[in-house]
Order: structure tokens, then C-alpha cells, then sequence
């Protein structure tokens, strides 16, 4: 590879993922500065170039108080039964009962989570292929366990699989490694790669003991002794 390809490869390789993290982080800055709630909370002597820094503090100071207030509600015995409530209201609805316990499940254990949603595993598809895949901390009533395989690159599609316990291999990474691997298609570095170098010769030997036509000192001593005890047939009397 020439200079000029290989310069631009690596700046390339520094640029794009930091691209890609400001255009996830301005998606969501302009979805929280266009938050209309946000307007009647917005003081009228901040200045007109801070008003979107200005609305997207005040909409994150909002939703972490909701955030903490709900979750202290939750607590108490009013709390419980209040979730209660709505739980029960919302599974009346056939249609929006599904996205609802769907999310509900799916936060649940996301936060609360498992150990087991710790080790991403690896699933034999077909012979001699294997896929990765992660736990979701369920199983089935015939005692399938239930494991998500997202796609490459993009792992918010995938599928759910329900498979024999004794199928599943644990890699041994964690979940940030597993996710490397299948966010970069596979050209992501694990810790668990064996890393691959090149065989070197014995601490004992010298360069110069390779070249065509020299051999090693205490060999040729060997065989210089070996051929004067009298077993070379091709030896002097």
C-alpha cells in the first residue's frame, strides 16, 4: 500500500467514528430542543443563541426529576398499586397491551437485568458455524432457553431463538466485547483473540548458524565425534 493510502486509511479509521457520534448526538439534540412542553419552561432573559442549549438542559432537568420522582412513587404501597392500575387498563386494549408489555419487559430487564445477560454466547447454526448471540435471562415452558442474535452492523434487528441449553457455548467475553464484534462485521479486536506471531528460531542459535553450508558448533562437534569411533564404514583404518 503506498503513503497516500495508508495516511488516509488511518485518518479515515480516527474520523468515522467520531463522525458517527456527532451525528447521533445532534439527532438527539434537536429532538430534545423541539420538545414543545419545554417553551413554557424556557426563561425569557436567556439570549437567543443559548435558547436550544438552554431547552435541551431544561427538558434533560425535567425528565431525570420525573425519572426520580416516579421511581420514589414506586416505593410505596400507593406506587404499587398504581402500576397495578395501569397495567391492568392498558392490557384491556388488544393492540397496545403487546407494545406495552413488549417495552415494559424489554426495560425490565435491560436495567434490572441477570447475570447471565452478562456472557454473550455462541449458538452452532449449522455444522462447523457458529453465531453470536446474548441471553435474554428467559426460558420457556419446556425449558428453552430464549437468546437474541442481532444482525451486522445494525443490532436493533435480529431474531429470537429458542434452543436446548446444551447448544449454547458461553465465549467468555463481556457484553461490550461481544457487541464490538458484531457492530464493526466482525473486524472489531476481542481480548480473547489468540494473537498470531511469527516462529522464531531457538534462543541458542545465531543468524549465522542458518546459513547454507554452517552448522551449529556443538552439532558439528558431535558429528565429527560420531564419525571417529569406528562406525563410519567410509572411515581410514
Amino acid at each position: 500500500m503506498s503513503t497516500w493510502k495508508r495516511d488516509f486509511a488511518s485518518g479515515l479509521i480516527v474520523l468515522a467514528p467520531l463522525l458517527v457520534l456527532l451525528l447521533v448526538v445532534r439527532w438527539i439534540y434537536l429532538h430534545i430542543a423541539s420538545i414543545p412542553l419545554i417553551d413554557a419552561l424556557q426563561p425569557n432573559w436567556i439570549p437567543a443563541p443559548l435558547e436550544p442549549v438552554s431547552r435541551v438542559v431544561i427538558a434533560i432537568a425535567v425528565l431525570s426529576t420525573l425519572v426520580l420522582a416516579v421511581g420514589y412513587f414506586m416505593r410505596t404501597t400507593l406506587g404499587r398499586l398504581a402500576e397495578a392500575k395501569v397495567d391492568d387498563t392498558i392490557n384491556r386494549i388488544p393492540a397496545l397491551r403487546v407494545v406495552y408489555n413488549a417495552s415494559k419487559l424489554a426495560a425490565e430487564t435491560a436495567i434490572s437485568g441477570t447475570d447471565e445477560l452478562q456472557n454473550p454466547v455462541y449458538l452452532e447454526t449449522w455444522p462447523g458455524i457458529r453465531m453470536t448471540a446474548f441471553r435474554t435471562g428467559k426460558k420457556t415452558r419446556d425449558g428453552k432457553i430464549v437468546l437474541f442474535m442481532p444482525t451486522a452492523p445494525n443490532i436493533t434487528t435480529g431474531f429470537v431463538i429458542e434452543v436446548e441449553p446444551e447448544r449454547v457455548e458461553d465465549t467468555g467475553e463481556s457484553v461490550e466485547e461481544g457487541m464490538t464484534r458484531i457492530l464493526s462485521a466482525g473486524f472489531g479486536e476481542s481480548a480473547h483473540q489468540i494473537p498470531v506471531e511469527e516462529e522464531r528460531p531457538p534462543a541458542d542459535d545465531g543468524p549465522e548458524d542458518h546459513r547454507p553450508g554452517v552448522g551449529h558448533p556443538e552439532k558439528t562437534a558431535a558429528d565429527r565425534s560420531d564419525g571417529d569411533d569406528g562406525s563410519n564404514p567410509a572411515g581410514g583404518s
